[in-house]
């Protein structure tokens, strides 16, 4: 028979459970009407790129379908006196993924995360920037490690990073093969010049 891909939108106003029951009962249909869903899954509730029926989310399902053309205009016709759904779209294909799809995948991405910190300091730092290597882009502060940018005020320095905007402190080490140090860097500092004696003071010598 020939095999199918399914997705479904639900209305984001109603429940999971809601949804559970409509995934149901299409798969009933399917299956009196000599079919059958080898594979379902639910993608949670998603934005919409526009508005559909005053609705700016809806919930994701999909059906793997093995059926006759019959069985899917069955469901097709159920959906369309349905005030739940708000689309569909189903697609024939030659085989079905055996693995979890694409959006799943993703899915299971974005709840892991990539947060950062640890020994990397992640790609942007945080307020002091972080970790042994500081970030790619450091933080308010910079850290002393190395690579990425010091951030704001920069850090000490390290391995082949920029000193920020303000570069390291005065007095501060530079580190190990410390960068550019920003806008008023180490790399600008000059030491302070001796002050001219004041005016009244006593001069060096005697008189006569």
């Amino acid at each position: 028979m020939p095999l199918y891909e399914h997705v479904f939108l639900a209305r984001q106003d109603v429940s999971t459970q809601q949804v559970e029951a409509l995934t149901k009962e299409y798969t009933t249909v399917i299956e009196e009407t000599g079919g059958k869903v080898s594979k379902t899954e639910y993608w949670g509730l998603r934005s919409l790129a526009y508005k559909i029926k005053k609705s700016r989310k809806a919930h994701y399902t999909l059906l793997n379908i093995d059926g006759p053309p019959a069985a899917i205009s069955e469901m097709e016709r159920r959906m369309g006196i349905s005030t739940d759904v708000l689309r569909w779209i189903t697609i024939k294909v030659e085989a079905h993924e055996t693995e979890p799809s694409v959006q799943m995948r993703k899915g299971d991405r974005e709840e892991r995360g990539d947060r950062g910190g640890g020994d990397r300091g992640g790609d942007r730092g945080g307020f002091r920037g972080g970790g042994d290597r500081g970030g790619d882009r450091g933080g308010f502060r910079g850290s002393a490690g190395g690579g990425g940018g010091g951030g704001f005020r920069g850090g000490a320095g390290g391995a082949g990073g920029g000193g920020g905007y303000r570069g390291p402190r005065e007095g501060a080490a530079p580190g190990a093969g410390a960068g550019a140090g920003g806008a008023e860097g180490a790399s600008t500092f000059r030491p302070r010049p001796p002050r001219p004696p004041r005016d009244g003071g006593s001069n060096s010598g005697s008189e006569g």
